[in-house]
């Protein structure tokens, strides 16, 4: 594919907008395949056949199938949220909570499996499990026609169809690799909370670059999350509506990471949740640059931070460079890759329908976005993972900036129908909240040295708390 790197220089705004636990094939299969997967460009696309199936555990196998605008509640496939982390990942990886010694390549032949065994405990939760939800559900992919913006944008501009996760295991771990280029070594959510290591804010900081994270509604989680940028100035921190405003007045960072709505009626696109209020999202995020006078300059990037549970034919590699020198938890090495999520990259200077890869021998990760910024705004390498990542800036292959807009005319899609989803904290309002609790305030209630959390028992009121809780620590550093 032919490139320009130096084009890179024009490009002064890169935002990153990270949804929530979807696989490549689950989102983003289908793109090309009634074109026998390649892209108007003559580009191969790693996409589905249609034939590709899982064992169902019986001695019979369940084919992916396309998930129909007639579905009872379509864009709340598969009906619960699959087994995630490090051992359900390796269960559907390859069939067993322990990965192979020594390692070698897995079938991704589990996925049915796991969603039955994550079911029949989900099922015993309140709200967790959809009526009617079956194993079978995890092999439903999304159509081009059921995610006109997603799909849209991805043959409207560039989309990779061979980007990984950092790690295979969850959320807070692959948020810390796109922050920090690693885990220090946690696979689980549970293990850690909050990340000490260096942050690619700080590094461009100290670099002379700008950086600002936004939540959605709410204080954003990576400011709780990653303890290097916690004590940061009140002005690197935001929400949505904040960012279209700086869109607008011409005053966007240099890079901008914006997170969405966690909760389960938000827009996260989170397993079970309303996956076209994330195509909505993803429109409002995409017309805020679109047109404006930063449009020619700005890159924006579209990625999920893990696959969720959600079943993806591909193998992750086993290339991947430990970006630490210890073993981590459960023993893993850092050397495997998670399996493939969507991303987009989205410019006037990349040519439709490109399918952009890099050499197999390191593919693209969550380190690639920072190996970017690096190269970039002239950054060191946090950790050994994004020194050896490569960088998205071959993408860029058009000198004169594009005026067309793929999405013209496209409505994002709404739901006709809700099914009845937990009003209790969503795993990442309660990490939200969690975080909000750490904050070094001088309070009165407690043992003395600990603030102690009030009972949160709706999404609401976890972040109402830790709003609160972050207004307080900026009144108090006046």
């Amino acid at each position: 594919m032919p490139s320009n790197s130096s084009l890179l220089g024009q490009i002064e705004h890169v935002v990153l907008l990270m949804l929530e636990n979807r696989s490549f094939d689950h989102m983003l299969g289908f793109l090309y395949t009634a074109q026998g997967n390649v892209s108007p460009l003559g580009q191969p696309f790693e996409g589905l056949s249609g034939n590709e199936s899982n064992p169902d555990g019986t001695g019979g196998a369940t084919q992916v199938f396309k998930i129909s605008a007639t579905d009872a509640f379509p864009y709340f496939m598969p009906g619960a949220d699959p087994g995630e982390g490090y051992l359900n990942t390796n269960s559907q990886l390859f069939g067993t909570t322990q990965e192979p010694s020594p390692i070698v390549p897995s079938s991704n032949n589990g996925f049915v499996t796991n969603f039955d065994y994550t079911l029949g405990w989900e099922s015993k939760e309140k709200d967790a499990v959809i009526a009617g939800t079956t194993a079978s559900d995890i092999m439903g992919m999304y159509t081009p026609e059921l995610l006109p913006v997603l799909s849209g944008l991805a043959k409207g501009y560039a989309v990779c169809d061979y980007w990984y996760a950092s790690a295979p295991t969850e959320t807070l771990p692959n948020r810390a690799f796109v922050c920090c280029a690693t885990s220090q070594g946690f696979l689980a959510d549970s293990a850690t909370k909050v990340y000490t290591a260096p942050s690619i804010f700080t590094a461009l900081g100290k670099a002379g670059a700008t950086w600002t994270v936004y939540g959605y509604d709410a204080p954003p989680l990576a400011r709780g999350t990653i303890s290097d940028i916690t004590q940061a100035p009140e002005s690197h921190f935001g929400e949505f509506s904040d960012f279209q405003q700086a869109v607008q007045n011409g005053s966007l960072a240099n890079y901008v990471f914006l997170e969405p709505d966690w909760s389960a009626e938000g827009n996260s696109q989170h397993p079970n949740y309303d996956v076209s209020k994330g195509e909505q999202f993803l429109h409002d995020v995409y017309y805020a640059l679109y047109g404006s006078s930063l449009w020619a300059s700005t890159l924006l990037i579209v990625t999920y931070d893990e696959h969720g549970g959600c079943y993806d034919h591909v193998a992750p590699p086993e290339n991947a460079v430990a970006p630490d020198s210890s073993t981590g938890q459960y023993g893993f090495n850092f050397q495997r890759f998670g399996l493939r999520v969507p991303t987009l990259l989205v410019s006037p200077l990349i040519q439709a329908g490109t399918v952009f890869r890099t050499a197999p021998e390191t593919p693209f990760d969550h380190t690639s976005i920072l190996a970017t910024l690096e190269k970039r705004f002239s950054v060191p390498p946090l950790t050994k993972r994004d020194a050896a990542a490569p960088d998205v800036s071959g993408v860029l292959t058009l000198t004169e900036a594009r005026t067309d807009d793929p999405l013209e005319g496209v409505t994002p899609p709404q739901s006709q129908a809700a099914p009845r989803l937990p009003t209790r904290p969503s795993h990442l309002q309660q990490v939200l909240a969690d975080a909000a609790e750490l904050l070094p305030l001088p309070d009165v209630k407690g043992a003395g040295y600990h603030h102690e959390q009030p009972p949160l028992r709706t999404g609401r009121s976890a972040v109402k708390y830790a709003r609160k809780r972050f207004k307080d620590y900026a009144r108090s550093r006046e």
